[in-house]
């Protein structure tokens, strides 16, 4: 899991040639604990076919805002350094993992 900050989004997100799923969460929010590790285990399901990573809102606001991040957690999907597709809230794993599959790896 790889943790963002404003100076390494471009690279990370933007730049990357796997697609990346990003979490934005904040420290006080519960639903962000709650999907935190079903984050994780998807990390390690999809290894080596999409990246997973996290920005706290507090540490990146700039990207948060430029976005359009309005509540936590919020997970934008990117491919080829576009945000494609979005969910707010806290998802069950089976739920998240649709979502990626058809955000990410399915679609040309």
């Amino acid at each position: 899991m790889i943790s963002l900050n404003e100076n390494n989004f471009k690279s990370e997100v933007l730049e990357s040639d796997l697609p990346v799923v990003v979490d934005f969460w904040a420290s006080w929010c519960g639903p962000c604990k709650i999907i935190a590790p079903v984050i994780e285990d998807l990390a390690r399901e999809f290894e080596k076919k999409v990246k997973f990573a996290k920005l706290n809102v507090e540490d990146g606001p700039r990207i948060a805002t430029k976005y359009g991040i309005m509540s936590v957690p919020t997970i934008l999907f990117f491919k080829k350094g576009k945000a494609i597709d979005q969910v707010v809230g806290a998802l069950s794993k089976a739920e998240l993992k649709i979502k990626v599959e058809e955000s990410l790896i399915w679609i040309p």
